[in-house]
C-alpha cells in the first residue's frame, strides 16, 4: 500500500467540503476517485498535495511511507511534492510556463529537486519525453508548449510530473479538455506508465467511461463522502449505491 486517507475532513470558511474521505492507493495500480463537480474530488487530490486554499482546515490523515503528510512542516511537504507525488491538470497550460521552453522546465525540476547537472539533466529530459511519447523528443525540448497540440502539451505535463520518479500520480480530470481520440492516446499512455513504473495513480474524473478504460479500483464520492467503492467490474456494472446508478445512466 503507497498511500492512506483516513477520514479526510476539509472546511472552508466553515463550510465542510470532504466529510470523512477514506482512500487507500496501491502500488500499480489506478484508482478511479468519480463524482459530479463540487462532490469533492479535485478538492481531495489537493490536500494531499497541501495546496488548500487559504481559509482551509484539513483533519484526519493522509499516510504516506509512514508519515502523516496533514503534520508536515512546509519544508519536508515541499520535498514531498514532486518527489514523492505529483500532480497532473486538467489544463497543461496551468503547469507548463509559456514564456520556458519544455527542456528548461524539465531540467530546472530535475535540478532543483534531484541536485542533476546540466548535461545529466538535459539527457534525462530526453528520455522523459520519449517515454510519453513525443515524437522527436531531442528537438522538442528547444520548442515552447504553444508550438504543440493540447494532447502533445498534457503528454509534456505529464513528463514534468514525471521527472522526480514519485510514487504516487494524481491525474485531475487528464484528458477532459481534449477530443476523444487524444484521450483515449493519454489514458493509454497513463495505463501503460501506472504498469512500467509502478506507479500509484489516483484518477479524478466525473466521467465513469473514462473510469472503464483503466481502472483497477473506483471510489464514487458524493458531497464530499466515498458512497461507493470497490473493483471496477463491480461498480461499474453491479452498483448498489443509487447516486452511482445515476452516474451510470446519464452516460450516453
Amino acid at each position: 500500500m503507497t498511500l492512506t486517507i483516513t477520514d479526510l475532513r476539509v472546511t472552508i470558511h466553515d463550510r465542510q467540503i470532504l466529510s470523512g474521505v477514506d482512500l487507500a492507493l496501491h502500488k500499480g495500480q489506478v484508482h478511479g476517485l468519480a463524482g459530479e463537480s463540487g462532490s469533492g474530488k479535485t478538492m481531495t487530490g489537493f490536500a494531499v498535495l497541501g495546496l488548500l486554499p487559504h481559509g482551509a482546515r484539513a483533519n484526519g490523515r493522509i499516510e504516506l511511507a509512514g508519515r502523516d503528510l496533514l503534520t508536515l512542516p512546509g519544508k519536508e511537504l515541499n520535498q514531498v511534492r514532486g518527489n514523492d507525488i505529483a500532480m497532473v491538470f486538467q489544463d497543461p497550460s496551468t503547469s507548463l510556463h509559456p514564456m520556458l521552453s519544455v527542456g528548461r522546465q524539465l531540467t530546472e525540476h530535475m535540478r532543483l529537486h534531484l541536485g542533476l547537472g546540466r548535461a545529466e539533466a538535459r539527457e534525462r529530459a530526453v528520455e522523459l519525453l520519449a517515454k510519453v511519447r513525443i515524437p522527436g523528443p531531442a528537438q522538442a525540448c528547444r520548442r515552447y508548449p504553444h508550438q504543440f497540440s493540447g494532447g502533445m502539451r498534457q503528454r509534456i505535463a505529464i513528463a514534468v510530473a514525471l521527472a522526480c520518479d514519485p510514487q504516487v500520480l494524481i491525474a485531475d480530470e487528464p484528458t477532459t479538455a481534449l477530443d476523444v481520440t487524444v484521450q483515449a492516446g493519454i489514458l493509454r499512455l497513463l495505463r501503460g506508465l501506472c504498469d512500467e513504473l509502478g506507479l500509484a495513480i489516483l484518477l479524478i474524473t466525473h466521467d465513469l467511461g473514462v473510469m472503464s478504460a483503466i481502472a483497477d479500483e473506483v471510489s464514487v464520492l458524493r458531497d464530499g463522502l466515498v458512497v461507493e467503492h470497490g473493483p471496477r467490474e463491480a461498480v461499474l456494472r453491479t452498483p448498489t449505491h443509487p447516486y452511482t446508478r445515476s452516474l451510470l445512466e446519464a452516460l450516453p
